[in-house]
């Protein structure tokens, strides 16, 4: 596969760019996004679902330019597709043919089954792992589901649901009643369905989600992976559907939303309706990130291996040179922490969390050495964006921030106290990865000791002196409450 590729996503609202950079087999980051609200599928449903001209010749512009700054960043692949607006359009081929022969890209024309695919395949990639769980990807001229449970996509279904179809059959007219009924008839094809969770993916889902974000006073500003409260979500959505644009503004919602957020949000009260939905899940990736996934994971089956995160290596790739200590510092921790927890009062849960901290750490050096820990992070909470929880991923920052120096703070505690665990087993925490750090002051070509624990005793065996490590662990003033004692041992 090509070390960068760009991926072009024409939807009936939008058409949409990401240009991804590889760093290593299987991770990568994101270069460059762009976006035009082209609307290509503009009163197009009036017309026989037919491309209209001036829609078109927008979007004909719009991937003029996109191509453009494809060959800045030098791009070595494009994978370009579009979804309902052209697969319903009669005249979509002679759209088609004019980028072709005008931009020399080459558009695939993808079924609703594949659109969902791809969204799910994104879901299951770069979402924690969800049980029970219904993807709803809602488009301008269709929604897509598909049902996840793990890893697994069960089944993949497409309606012809999506925003500006509803706008301009029904919505123009005042119809919000025949759009509610259209809409139920659409979804009996979901008949059948047992889910406990919802995943949003498409634009309606993140704006609403994005706008209690922002009211809420919610600790970090990351999108993806955030889990809005159900009733509140539901309670927007009712607002919006009988809000004017004022109350929409209100509300948080951007003025170009105006005219196709009723929609969604009617479609997503239905979709409520129908099922007995306990949480949901907010993907910050969808169709264009499925797309890049599907090639890059061609022989994989379309999956990370076990146990893979992209976003770890992604991280190790870029900003960590000395590997061997990131991974001895993750043994030591993981180490320290199989000894001690229960004596700490850790969960084992959190075993995870303080393994990839460790291996992290350090990541901030390339940055500033004398401010590595604010980088790392800083680094962390913003980069750290696949496969983790909100409260894993500002655990691990944490952790970062105060390895080797002292307990988190209470501000820092009292900032991110819905996503942190309880103060004991933060403190816990830290200390062990502070520990480890300090264990290895030395920098050992490889692990020279031992660890044993017996009654709040850890021992520390070693043929050689240590003395840098002894100096360190003098000099950490950081005991959590439920304290333990060091003793070296040759």
């Amino acid at each position: 596969m090509a070390k960068r590729v760009a991926v072009i996503d024409i939807g009936s609202n939008s058409v949409r760019m990401v240009i991804y950079e590889k760093t290593s087999r299987f991770a990568f980051h994101i270069l460059h996004e762009a976006k035009s609200r082209v609307r290509i599928s503009e009163n197009a449903y009036q017309n026989g679902g037919n491309l209209q001209e001036i829609p078109m010749q927008r979007a004909f512009d719009a991937l003029s330019d996109f191509l453009s700054i494809v060959s800045s960043f030098k791009a070595r692949k494009t994978l370009c597709i579009a979804t309902s607006a052209l697969r319903d359009a009669p005249n979509k081929k002679d759209f088609i043919n004019r980028i072709r022969n005008s931009l020399g890209l080459n558009i695939k024309v993808i079924d609703g089954q594949r659109e969902a695919y791809l969204g799910a395949v994104a879901c299951i990639n770069l979402l924690p792992q969800q049980k029970d769980a219904l993807s709803i990807d809602i488009g301008g001229g269709s929604t897509e589901f598909s049902l996840i449970d793990g890893v697994k996509i069960e089944s993949n279904i497409s309606v012809d649901l999506g925003t500006v179809r509803l706008k301009e059959l029904f919505f123009d007219r005042g119809d919000v009643d025949g759009a509610k009924k259209y809409i139920d008839s659409q979804l009996q094809q979901l008949d059948g369905t047992n889910i406990s969770t919802v995943i949003g993916i498409g634009g309606t889902f993140r704006a609403i989600s994005n706008a209690i974000l922002n009211k809420s006073g919610y600790p970090i500003d990351k999108l993806h992976a955030y889990e809005p409260n159900y009733d509140e979500f539901e309670k927007v959505l009712e607002k919006i559907v009988r809000s004017d644009e004022d109350e929409l503004k209100d509300i948080g919602i951007k003025s170009s939303r105006f005219d196709v957020i009723k929609p969604g949000a009617l479609i997503l009260l239905r979709v409520f309706k129908k099922f007995k939905v306990q949480k949901l899940v907010t993907s910050g990736a969808g169709v264009r990130e499925g797309l890049f996934l599907t090639d890059l994971l061609r022989n994989s089956n379309d999956r990370f291996p076990a146990n893979y995160n992209t976003s770890v290596r992604y991280i190790l790739d870029a900003h960590i040179d000395n590997h061997a200590y990131a991974n001895q510092l993750c043994k030591v921790s993981k180490m320290l922490f199989d000894l001690t927890h229960k004596e700490l009062g850790i969960e084992d849960r959190y075993r995870h969390e303080l393994s990839v901290a460790a291996k992290l750490c350090m990541s901030g050096n390339n940055i500033h050495y004398y401010s590595h820990n604010k980088n790392s992070y800083n680094l962390i909470k913003d980069a750290l964006e696949f496969g983790f929880t909100h409260k894993q991923i500002i655990l691990i920052a944490t952790l970062t921030r105060y390895a080797k120096r002292k307990l988190p703070s209470q501000s820092h505690i009292q900032k991110f106290k819905e996503l942190l665990p309880d103060s004991e087993q933060l403190d816990a925490l830290s200390f062990l990865l502070s520990l480890a750090v300090a264990l290895l002051s030395h920098y050992p070509r490889n692990i020279d000791f031992t660890l044993s624990f017996e009654e709040s005793e850890l021992k520390v065996c070693s043929k050689n002196s240590l003395y840098l490590a002894k100096e360190s662990i003098k000099k950490l003033d950081m005991m959590p409450k439920k304290s333990i004692n060091i003793s070296f041992y040759s």
